[in-house]
């Protein structure tokens, strides 16, 4: 039923101004709508939500995650504009990070300024 319609991605936030900075700062992700309510950001053809609200609950997953082509690279690059990528026990990181799953896959996490957890991932495949 709904394969036929476009994503709508949230995450939320407690700053816009904040969130936009990073967003739209650090990120690169370029603004399409801004009100009291939300901020609203073109993630290549998705529209990405983060929307303003009171707390944002602490969870420990992943709540965005980007595709990319070569995360050694994109890793690097938003390292030199602050990004601090996670490191979690008992999985091996290499020093940028970034998490070989067991099918060959990268994966490396890093946090927005609300502490969500977002991703970046290389498919091998």
């Amino acid at each position: 039923m709904l394969s036929a319609c476009e994503l709508i991605a949230f995450v939320s936030t407690t700053d816009l101004g904040r969130a936009r900075a990073f967003y739209e700062g650090t990120l690169g992700l370029p603004v399409s709508d801004v009100n009291p309510f939300a901020c609203v950001f073109d993630a290549r053809g998705t529209m990405l939500r983060v929307t303003l609200v009171p707390a944002v609950p602490s969870v420990q997953h992943t709540v965005l995650g980007w595709r990319v082509s070569d995360l050694a690279a994109t890793a690097r690059s938003l390292g030199e504009r602050g990004v601090i990528f996670e490191r979690f026990d008992g999985m091996a990181q290499d020093d940028l990070g970034i998490w070989t799953t067991p099918g060959g896959d990268l994966v490396a996490w890093f946090k927005d300024p609300d502490g969500n957890i977002l991703s970046l991932t290389q498919f091998v495949r």
